[in-house]
């Protein structure tokens, strides 16, 4: 453990570099808390998504890292904001006509239209704590609801009545005119209808920490800012929850960003030490767009487990964090591959690889070993000449060309080969276009045919890369260009896998018999 501290103090892997910025903050004293704090906040309007699960995995990394390089203990909190009212009523639960006569009342208020908990708001949040342990992640969760009304925030927000004028500067200088005549920090929760009401204040006692306001019906209320009965406007909340609970960490979304400034200065007015940050970019689909819960564009998470396991995700959540990527179905084939390069390269790595390997901040010191004898885009290519519409016909040509291997011996593999018929079924089949051979790839293609007809050299995927490579090397340049005719001929792709490889796989008597197909004609007219 000591090298893997020495490698990571100079680690360049983004996770140890945060927790080395994260460690500096306490290089004179430890926390008087005891422990360094992480956070994570999700809104519990609806149901847990992608982004959440990132939000959590990149933290988590974070976390793991700065367990390496010090001795401090850590808590990771996940923070559900369910005393937000209800704005709208969610096109995607059961009975929505119920929840109509709630709007504006927090979440935890509103009756559950499942009927499984409680509230809307315990329902979500019981989904949220689910979702988390499916992913084994380890976390503290908090309440916002529980947290306002057992009176944990009632110190900040006391301080937030004294210190009224201050943090309505920092607001009022971040908001349109118009918005500013009404705007106030505090929502109060109407006494009688239960309503979170979005009204300015008439006056605000700082020595009594009461707010006095008039309702939309032009009655005046006084309630206390203690207690629950009234809550932050989400800005304020956020950075009165930094200074409440002593946050030392929290990550957020480029979208976020323009408002840091916001919430740092509000926790410092409300007598916190803002924490260090880290902003990410956000996740595009394949036209570039934002991902949005609301319109469903990109993966779901849902979408990703049917095709690949968990840990390909991380594995994609962990790369540049800071740089755009796009999220959509075809990324999944080389996360997982990918994943599982790294895995394997791990055993053989002195401390300071390991510290830059993705899968050490996915797995922590408890790296699995990878037993995936055959990538997972070569199990595409291979359902897609097999047709294949369950895993058990791949392993018949698995177990040919690694005959120790099966689904009992090697439970990765066995689940790769169930996601490679999935995603072969749901996006390669539809899409697959074969063509024929131009004359000079015919005649490449005969060539490998007879050195095929003629092989004796077993299952060696690097002695049939050679035999393919043979064939072209004297035809085409650039040689892509004949790579690029086995996968349309043959595969009816435009890209594919090493084609030594897949002879290897697939079988040479079987291989032979493809060419003969693709120059009869017959996948084309098929």
């Amino acid at each position: 453990m000591s090298d893997l501290r020495d490698a990571a103090m100079s680690s360049k892997a983004w996770p140890f570099e945060e927790a080395r910025r994260l460690l500096k903050r306490y290089d004179k004293a430890p926390p008087e808390k005891g422990y360094v704090l992480f956070e994570t906040g999700y809104g519990p309007s609806g149901l847990p998504h992608i982004g959440t699960f990132g939000e959590v995995a990149r933290t988590t990394m974070i976390r793991r890292a700065f367990e390496v390089i010090s001795d401090i203990p850590t808590k990771l909190i996940c923070f559900s904001d369910d005393l937000d009212g209800m704005r709208k009523v969610p096109g995607n639960v059961p009975n929505p006509e119920m929840l109509t006569e709630h709007l504006q009342r927090p979440l935890t208020d509103v009756p559950d239209p499942f009927g499984t908990h409680d509230s809307f708001g315990a329902h979500n949040n019981a989904m949220l704590n689910r979702f988390l342990d499916t992913f084994g992640f380890e976390y503290e969760f908090i309440s916002s609801t529980e947290f306002y009304r057992a009176g944990k925030f009632d110190e900040v927000l006391r301080r937030a009545a004294e210190k009224y004028d201050d943090v309505m500067k920092v607001m009022l200088k971040s908001l349109r005119e118009e918005r500013r005549e009404t705007y106030s920090i505090f929502l109060p929760i109407h006494p009688e209808t239960g309503r979170v009401l979005y009204v300015p204040m008439k006056h605000v006692d700082a020595a009594r920490g009461e707010v006095t306001f008039d309702d939309e019906d032009g009655r005046e209320w006084t309630l206390p800012v203690t207690g629950g009965n009234v809550k932050l406007q989400w800005k304020p909340d956020f950075g009165a929850r930094w200074a409440a609970l002593d946050v030392d960490f929290e990550m957020y979304g480029k979208d976020h960003s323009t408002n840091t400034p916001i919430y740092d200065r509000i926790c410092e007015i409300l007598g916190g030490k803002k924490p260090e940050h880290f902003t990410y970019e956000l996740f595009l689909d394949a036209d570039g767009h934002k991902i949005s819960k609301t319109t469903g564009n990109g993966v779901s998470i849902d979408e990703w487990l049917t095709y690949a396991s968990s840990e390909s995700l991380s594995y994609f959540m962990y790369q540049k964090p800071k740089t755009a990527k796009r999220m959509h179905f075809d990324v999944i084939p080389k996360a997982v591959d990918e994943y599982h390069q790294q895995l394997r390269a791990y055993a053989g790595q002195d401390a300071k690889a390991r510290a830059s390997n993705p899968v050490f901040h996915i797995h922590g010191a408890d790296v699995p070993a990878s037993n995936m004898v055959v990538p997972f885009s070569m199990l595409l290519n291979l359902a897609s000449v097999a047709n294949a519409e369950e895993k058990a016909q791949l392993w018949g040509f698995i177990q040919r060309y690694a005959s120790d291997a099966s689904p009992q011996t090697h439970p990765d593999l066995d689940q790769a080969a169930g996601f490679a018929v999935a995603y072969y079924n749901d996006f390669v089949k539809p899409a697959k276009v074969y063509r024929v051979a131009t004359e000079l790839e015919r005649e490449a293609l005969m060539d490998l045919r007879g050195r095929l007809d003629a092989w004796e050299g077993g299952l060696d995927a690097e002695a049939l890369q050679s035999e393919v490579f043979a064939c072209g090397r004297e035809r085409f340049d650039p040689m892509r260009a004949w790579f690029s005719a086995l996968y349309e001929v043959l595969l009816g792709a435009k890209q594919g896998p090493r084609f030594g490889g897949f002879i290897a796989l697939y079988g040479v008597e079987e291989t032979i018999e493809l060419i003969d197909q693709a120059l009869a004609g017959d996948l084309v007219n098929a």
